[in-house]
C-alpha cells in the first residue's frame, strides 16, 4: 500500500506537517502536485508568481528524491479536474491515503471538499493538517467565540495562545521504501509557464529561503523597525516570495525570529519584536479570509462602505499603472512592480492608497493589478492591504487618513536614492527639487504633470464617505 502526499501551497520538505504524517507509517509515500494555470488566473495570479511556483516545484523534486519520494506532477486547467486527476492517480497507484495541508480561502475549501467525496467513492481517503497558519483560526476567538475584527485583540489573544501551546519545528522527513512511479522532468513541469525576467531577483527553493531567513536575522533585523520603511535600504527580509508558494513556512520564521530575541515576546530588540508584528498581521489577515468568505467574492470587509461610488476611470488607472502619476515616489514603486515583480511594502501602501484616496478608483481594480504583477501574490495579505488603505477593510486606516504622496518621498526616501533608480528622467534634480519637480523641470525631463491635487482629492474622498455613511444609515 502506497501513501500519497498532494503539495499545493506548501512546495517544501522542511517543518511541513502533511508530509510528517505520510511518512508515519513504514509504507512507500508518492508525491502529486496539479498546475492549474486557468484557475489561478481567475484568481489574478500573474505569469511572474506562477513561473516562480514551477521553479520552486522543481527544487521540491529534487528534494523528494533525495528522501526517495517520487514527484507526479500534472497540468490540470482548474481545480476540478485537478480533483478528477487525484482520483485517478490514486487508483493507479493503490493509493489509500492521501494526506494534504488545509488552504483556508474559499475556492480551495470547496475543492478539497470536493476531494474528500470523490475519495470516499473509491476506498480512499484524504487527511489534512494545519499549515498555512501558525495558529488554526478556529483557534483564535472572542469569549463570544466571534472572529476578532481588530488586530491589537487579536494579536494579544493569539501571543497568549502560542504561550500556552509552546511552538516547536517539526522533524524533517525520513527516507521512505521506493516505488515504480516515475517523477515529471523539469523540463515538464518548466514548460508549463513561459520564463519571465523577474525571478532573477528571487533564486528558488527552500535552502535560498532559510539562507534568506538567517542572514536576516543575523543582519538587519535589528534595525529592522527603524529602516523597514526606506525602500532605498536593504532592510526588510523579502521572505514574502517564498512564503506565498510555501517553500519555508511562516512557523519557521517565527521560531527564527523568536530564538534571536531569546524567545521574548514583549521585550528585547524593538526590532525583531516589530518583524513579529509583522508575521502576527499574517496570521491575522489569512483567520479573516477563513471567517468571511465573502471577502472572496469581492465584498468590502465593513459592509457600510458599500455604498461609495468609487471610479472606474480607465485612463487614470492606466497611468496609475505605468507609474505616469507625477508623484515621483507613487511612480517609483509602480516601475519597481512592473519590472521586478515585488514591491517595497510602504510604497504598497502609498500606491495602493493613491488609487483609491487621490484617484478615487476602485480598489478592486488595484487590487487585482497587483497579485496579476506580484510575485509574492498572497490572496489574504493583499485583500487586507488593499481594504486597509481603501478604508474598507478590517482594522483599516480611517477615511479621512491619506498619504501625502510628497511628505512620504520627504520621510522615507530623504535623499532621493530611491526615486533616481526608478525615475531615471528626474535622476539629476537636487534632493529637494526631486521630490515634486516644477512644471520646468517636468517639462525638460519628459516627466508628467502631476494627475491631481493632493488636497482636492481628498476632501473629495472624504464628501463621498461622509454620504455613503449618510445613504447607509437612512
Amino acid at each position: 500500500m502506497t501513501n500519497a502526499i498532494w503539495f499545493r501551497s506548501d512546495l517544501r520538505i522542511y517543518d511541513n506537517p502533511a508530509l510528517i504524517a505520510a511518512s508515519e507509517s513504514n509504507d512507500p509515500v508518492i508525491a502529486f502536485y496539479f498546475f492549474t494555470p486557468d484557475q489561478h488566473r481567475k484568481h489574478h495570479t500573474g505569469s511572474v508568481k506562477l513561473r516562480f511556483m514551477l521553479e520552486n516545484l522543481v527544487e521540491l523534486k529534487h528534494d523528494l528524491a533525495k528522501l526517495n519520494i517520487p514527484l507526479v506532477a500534472l497540468l490540470a486547467s482548474d481545480y476540478g479536474s485537478s480533483v478528477a486527476l487525484l482520483k485517478k492517480l490514486c487508483q493507479q497507484h493503490n493509493v489509500r491515503q492521501v494526506f494534504a495541508n488545509s488552504e483556508i480561502e474559499l475556492n480551495e475549501q470547496i475543492r478539497d471538499h470536493q476531494a474528500t467525496r470523490e475519495l470516499d467513492k473509491i476506498g480512499s481517503t484524504i487527511c489534512f493538517s494545519q499549515d498555512q497558519t501558525i495558529l488554526s483560526p478556529q483557534d483564535i476567538l472572542t469569549g463570544a467565540s466571534k472572529p476578532y475584527r481588530v488586530f491589537t485583540p487579536f494579536k494579544r489573544a493569539w501571543i497568549k495562545t502560542i504561550q500556552k501551546t509552546g511552538l516547536q519545528s517539526l522533524p524533517l522527513p525520513t527516507a521512505r521504501p521506493k516505488t515504480n512511479a516515475v517523477s515529471t522532468s523539469a523540463e515538464e513541469i518548466l514548460s508549463w509557464e513561459a520564463p519571465v525576467d523577474a525571478n532573477q531577483y528571487w533564486k528558488p527553493g527552500s535552502q535560498e529561503a532559510f539562507r534568506r531567513l538567517e542572514e536576516f536575522t543575523a543582519t538587519a533585523i535589528e534595525r529592522y523597525r527603524d529602516e523597514r520603511d526606506h525602500p532605498s535600504l536593504t532592510a526588510t527580509s523579502q521572505l514574502s516570495p517564498y512564503l506565498a508558494v510555501g517553500a519555508i513556512s511562516v512557523r519557521s520564521c517565527m521560531l527564527q525570529a523568536l530564538l534571536a530575541n531569546n524567545f521574548e515576546w514583549d521585550s528585547g530588540s524593538q526590532g525583531i519584536l516589530t518583524w513579529i508584528n509583522e508575521l502576527i498581521w499574517r496570521e491575522f489577515y489569512k483567520h479573516l479570509s477563513c471567517h468571511y468568505p465573502e471577502l472572496s467574492k469581492g465584498a468590502a470587509f465593513n459592509q457600510k462602505t458599500a455604498l461609495i461610488p468609487w471610479s472606474r476611470d480607465m485612463e487614470h488607472f492606466t497611468r496609475w499603472k505605468e507609474g505616469l502619476t507625477g508623484f515621483p515616489l507613487v511612480d517609483a514603486g509602480m516601475r519597481q512592480l512592473n519590472t521586478i515583480g515585488w514591491m517595497h511594502n510602504r510604497l504598497r501602501m502609498v500606491t495602493a492608497m493613491f488609487l483609491t484616496k487621490q484617484l478615487f478608483i476602485d480598489w478592486h481594480l488595484g487590487e487585482a493589478y497587483f497579485m496579476q504583477k506580484l510575485i509574492d501574490g498572497d490572496y489574504a495579505a493583499n485583500n487586507g492591504g488593499w481594504q486597509w488603505s481603501a478604508s474598507t477593510g478590517a482594522d483599516s486606516a480611517p477615511y479621512f487618513r491619506v498619504f501625502n504622496p510628497t511628505r512620504q518621498a520627504e520621510r522615507f526616501d530623504a535623499k532621493g536614492d530611491f526615486i533616481r533608480h526608478w525615475v531615471p528622467e528626474l535622476s539629476q534634480l537636487g534632493p529637494k527639487q526631486i521630490f515634486d519637480p516644477n512644471p520646468f523641470e517636468r517639462q525638460t525631463t519628459g516627466y508628467p504633470a502631476t494627475m491631481v491635487d493632493h488636497r482636492e482629492s481628498v476632501e473629495h474622498v472624504k464628501q463621498a464617505f461622509k454620504m455613503a455613511q449618510a445613504m447607509e444609515a437612512i
